[in-house]
């Protein structure tokens, strides 16, 4: 393969104006872009290919740095190295620090920094900036890629890291992570490394250092394959889109309630199920990350006709009378608790609080163990309600909160046996009057979670380390 800088800033180019990146449309004059840029061998070549290209693409080249202030002094470095490398070129350097920005979570993740990023992405936006360019390479659609699939994703999330957002444009998504350092070595740009990237701590790092090396094995070009199961399957999903959309044009009931959004449940239960399921991600995609778990919830609240789903405590989806509704909830008190044979979908990283039915609460929190975590006694009570979260999200990535239901089973911890739910409560002398009120956390029919009792077998965290999950449940008098 040709890894020159002419050739791979040709190969930029080409994907830059079939993607329809940076186009002028009606401004006069270069357009503003920011190179996200930060220190990674990808991020300086995009800082160089945009900087060689800019006269071809019509630019007017900026650059955005973010210190989310998390990894001391090599997050410090990090940040020197990106302004030295700017003054060289001559391009104008805005950095964020989160420290600057409001103050830092206690148990900072994944999330909240890309959460930060995407803040100071917008700031730039507002403040004129044209187009945000993100380093995303084939190497990262491969990845995300095998992520989604492995969570649970539907054909819109298999369609992985799109060229362009809003706002936002991934020149790169034409070059694997060897040609952007390929691309750096031949022009003479160094780069800094993140020594995050290089533990097993997160998912996301295990794909990149396992499963893409083992895939690559198999077929050398495994990384440009995914990447193109990619493109098509983002021409299928704009195809279902467009049907979703005529699907809920004939389905749109008359006279719905402020507020609302309601559609005839017979006119959707026709629809073809892969055009229902981009129906329905299509109405939950303004409320929340519409992954697979959530479309089927709603696709079996349509096939059954009742029922409903929170989908945020202040929204939820209905079905009844022969109406799906999408409505804001009517709370009977503060906060609004599922209804009889109530399902909730669950989300620790974004939602930290689940008011439930009976006077129960739920309350959830993600922490990385410090070495004295790990070595201070734990209470059992704490300690039988963690368990080990990479486990969990990649086992059972449809996670709801719920109460039992028909054919539910449960692995007891430390006992190595499976039983029928019904058998175990009975087992477990739980009052009857209890039962249908008791939260559980579930993968289908799979019990994870019982309250009072603690996670199953097979989740509790080893000495390895890695993101815990901790559920602190609580119990309330109804008023």
């Amino acid at each position: 393969m040709d890894f020159s800088p002419s050739r791979i800033e040709a190969q930029v180019l080409a994907f830059c104006r079939q993607a329809g990146l940076f186009l002028h449309g009606e401004k006069n004059g270069p357009l503003r872009v920011a190179a996200a840029v930060s220190g990674g061998a990808d991020s300086m070549a995009l800082l160089r290919l945009l900087w060689a290209l800019r006269a071809d693409l019509g630019l007017e080249l900026t650059a955005c740095h973010i210190n989310h202030g998390l990894r001391g002094a090599a997050a410090d470095r990090d940040e020197a190295f990106v302004r030295a490398v700017c003054a060289d070129l001559g391009v104008e350097l805005r950095v964020f620090r989160a420290a600057e920005l409001g103050p830092i979570p206690p148990h900072p993740g994944e999330d909240w920094a890309r959460a930060l990023r995407y803040r100071c992405f917008e700031t730039l936006h507002a403040e004129g900036i044209d187009w945000v360019t993100t380093a995303h390479t084939v190497t990262d659609q491969a990845e995300t890629l095998l992520f989604r699939l492995a969570r649970g994703a539907g054909l819109h999330g298999a369609a992985g890291i799109r060229p362009a957002r809003d706002f936002y444009a991934r020149p790169l998504l034409c070059l694997t992570r060897a040609q952007t350092e390929a691309y750096c070595q031949a022009v003479g740009q160094g780069w800094v490394t993140d020594e995050t990237n290089l533990t097993d701590a997160y998912a996301r790092n295990r794909l990149r250092r396992y499963a893409l090396p083992a895939l690559r094995s198999a077929n050398g070009a495994a990384e440009e394959n995914l990447a193109r199961f990619c493109e098509k399957a983002a021409r299928a999903d704009a195809y279902f889109a467009r049907e979703a959309r005529r699907l809920l044009a004939g389905a749109l009931a008359p006279g719905a309630l402020p507020g609302a959004e309601a559609y005839r449940l017979e006119v959707l239960r026709q629809a073809d199920p892969l055009i229902l399921e981009a129906a329905i991600h299509r109405l939950t995609a303004s409320v929340r990350d519409p992954e697979e778990k959530y479309i089927r919830l709603l696709c079996g609240l349509v096939e059954r006709g009742s029922g409903a789903v929170q989908l945020r405590p202040e929204v939820r989806a209905r079905a009844e009378r022969g109406l799906f509704w999408l409505e804001k909830a009517r709370p009977r008190r503060a906060e609004m608790p599922p209804e009889p044979g109530w399902c909730v979908p669950f989300d620790p990283a974004r939602q930290a609080e689940y008011p439930l039915p009976g006077g129960y609460r739920l309350h959830t929190r993600l922490f990385e163990p410090t070495f004295q975590e790990k070595t201070q006694v734990v209470h059992k009570k704490d300690l039988k309600n963690q368990a080990d979260y990479a486990r969990i999200t990649m086992l059972h990535p449809a996670l709801v909160v719920r109460s039992r239901r028909p054919g539910d089973f449960f692995r007891p911890a430390g006992r190595g046996v499976r039983k029928s739910l019904r058998k175990w409560m009975n087992e477990a002398a739980i009052p009857s009057e209890e039962r249908d009120r008791l939260p559980l956390l579930a993968d289908g029919s799979e019990i994870l979670w019982v309250y009072g009792a603690g996670f199953a077998d097979g989740l509790a965290p080893d000495e390895t380390g890695g993101t815990i999950l901790l559920l602190e449940p609580e119990k309330r008098e109804e008023v």
